[in-house]
């Protein structure tokens, strides 16, 4: 395992690049090496790099290739005509603490590559002379970005193509300029997760918007926030996709432009959408497709616990057929609930449910982020945070139920039917599920117990979560309560 130094100013070729005080000059000096797993290139800082740097072999996952800085002052800047950095099948590579400035090509770049970690790298102005945008990486699989800073590019900030898993976490993206610009866009991949981002297309050159998801499959886009643009997430056709927890507003330009938009360029199916404040736009959510599509399947669409204000049309529009449900969401006075073609009004097939009008928004926004904070002071591991998200009441033909399912809505013969797990049912003593991870029991005064099964975490990093849904049918009143639990399992949390 080698470190390697490259200075700019006081380096030269013919050092053995071993120490500081004999460090490289160019980064061509670098490739001419054979790097071996665990080896290091570090560039000082202050040094500027008028070249574009290939990156040719690879590291192991236990012993990635890092390329990052030393010495103190500015972060080492990479010029270049073509991609900053550029590299086809290497994988195990870390890039961090640098800055890639007025590239000609992308920024960062890796075609058949694995296991990859961009961190802490600034980047402004990539993509000046092919609009081939800043960080680019397609055909791959399992690559990061994180605290990273990425400005004012020409095309798309990031840019992913299929890869399988994604993970794109507490990043800034402003001003993506470009005719098919947005901030992010992912195409064809899986296993994705955005989170913690700070995207804004406020200003930017752009008739698009700020995170485009095509075909996503197993997708997390929480803790987000989006701001300007056409749109905020346009997520058109996936399977199990969550979008939860983010802030979107100012997607102007548009009659039809939305905060959240899915529908179009293929099925669409198990969506979860909560937790959302969208406002200072035109639609909230919207459920569409172009005319002369109508054999897309919308499926499992759940849009909940969000909060809409300032909009300039409905908080939901779905016109075209879809199946789904619209409830216990928050929506200013002054902002239309929802518009719903009558065919699929006559169909029954997307419930409207138990949304609130409020003459201000801000009190119930204070009042969510101080029930968040009790729930995050009240953790006791926190590795296992389980969510419960209160009684939500589906259908409703008879009286109206509330409280707690298990403690106030038994049904009259003491049996709870199971609306998700076939014919299962359970008695006095309450339920018990088994999950992809571990097992829930929730007793008859609504009292949670999960137990964890640590040997189905294999392969596994960052997080991962499984949601229990039960209810009770009571033939004699005639309604449907459904009530879930979601378990959050923080890997980092256990191992520490």
């Amino acid at each position: 395992m080698t470190i390697y130094y490259v200075n700019s100013a006081t380096g030269s070729d013919r050092n053995s690049g071993t120490g500081q005080n004999s460090a490289f000059a160019t980064l061509s000096k670098v490739e001419s090496l054979t790097l071996k797993p665990g080896d290091s290139v570090l560039l000082a800082k202050g040094s500027v790099f008028n070249e574009q740097f290939d990156i040719k072999y690879s590291g192991t996952e236990s012993a990635p290739i890092k390329i990052g800085s030393y010495g103190t002052g500015a972060a080492p800047v990479i010029h270049s005509g073509d991609d900053g950095i550029h590299s086809r099948y290497a994988s195990n590579i870390v890039i961090e603490n640098l800055k890639i400035s007025n590239s000609g090509g992308a920024a960062i770049y890796g075609g058949s590559v694995a296991n990859w970690t961009v961190r802490d790298v600034e980047i402004d102005k990539a993509g000046m002379s092919s609009d081939s945008g800043s960080v680019k990486f397609r055909n791959s699989k399992n690559i990061t970005i994180e605290d990273s800073k990425i400005s004012g590019v020409k095309s798309d900030g990031i840019w992913i193509e299929k890869v399988e898993g994604v993970k794109l976490l507490n990043n800034t993206v402003t001003n993506s300029h470009g005719a098919t610009a947005d901030a992010i866009q992912v195409n064809d991949s899986s296993d994705i997760l955005i989170r913690g981002n700070h995207l804004d297309q406020t200003h930017a050159e752009s008739p698009k918007g700020v995170i485009v998801l095509i075909r996503p499959v197993n997708a997390v886009v929480e803790d987000n926030s989006l701001s300007g643009g056409g749109f905020g997430i346009s997520a058109q056709a996936g399977k199990n996709v969550a979008i939860r927890d983010n802030d979107i507003s100012g997607f102007h330009g548009y009659d039809w432009s939305f905060a959240i938009g899915l529908g179009d360029q293929g099925n669409t199916r198990d969506y979860d959408i909560a937790g959302n404040h969208i406002h200072d736009g035109a639609w909230g959510v919207v459920v569409t497709a172009p005319a002369g599509d109508p054999d897309y399947v919308r499926a499992n669409i759940k849009i909940h616990d969000n909060v809409f204000d300032d909009l300039t049309q409905s908080a939901l529009k779905v016109d075209r057929p879809a199946s789904g449900s619209f409830y216990n969401n928050t929506i200013e006075s002054g902002v239309d609930a929802y518009s719903i073609s009558p065919a699929i009004v006559d169909a029954h097939s997307f419930t409207v449910s138990n949304n609130h009008t409020v003459a201000n928004v801000e009190t119930v926004l204070a009042a969510s982020d101080t029930r968040v904070a009790a729930a995050t002071d009240a953790a006791v591991d926190p590795a296992v945070v389980a969510v419960h998200d209160n009684l939500k009441i589906f259908t409703d033909t008879g009286e109206a139920h509330r409280g707690n399912l298990l403690e106030n809505d038994s049904s009259d013969n003491g049996t709870l039917l199971l609306r998700r797990f076939g014919g299962e049912a359970v008695g006095e003593h309450g339920l018990t599920l088994t999950g992809e991870y571990g097992v829930m029991h929730v007793d008859r005064e609504g009292n949670y117990a999960y137990t964890l099964d640590e040997t189905k975490l294999p392969g596994h990093d960052g997080h991962v979560s499984e949601t229990f849904g039960y209810g009770v049918n009571d033939g004699t009143s005639q309604h449907n309560d459904g009530d879930t639990l979601t378990v959050f399992i923080h890997m980092d949390g256990l191992l520490s």
